[in-house]
């Protein structure tokens, strides 16, 4: 007997692609929770790359990547005025 092909909606998809984004997440766990194949998420995910959709964790992960960056310069550059200021205030106890 042959098996009756599923269909998913949109809908279903981006939600999908979308969990897949999420920091931490495998395709295959959620293809799991979900009840599909991993190929086929695979695929959904390549679709949405080519489609200007939200892709897969690669683009999340460059993103993250980014505001660590940035988050990063600005503790060292506040870390830098504390040291200034704290070099100046020692040299009025001196």
């Amino acid at each position: 007997m042959a098996r009756e092909r599923r269909l998913f909606s949109e809908e279903f998809k981006r939600e999908a692609v979308k969990l897949v984004g999420q920091p931490g997440a495998s395709k295959a766990g959620i293809a799991r929770d979900l009840g599909v194949g991993a190929n086929l998420l695979e695929r959904w995910c390549r679709e949405a790359n080519v489609n200007g959709q939200v892709g897969g964790g690669e683009k999340v992960c460059a993103q993250e990547y980014e505001r660590m960056r940035r988050e990063l310069a600005k503790v060292e550059t506040e870390r830098d005025i504390l040291e200034k200021a704290l070099g100046y205030f020692a040299a009025d106890l001196k």
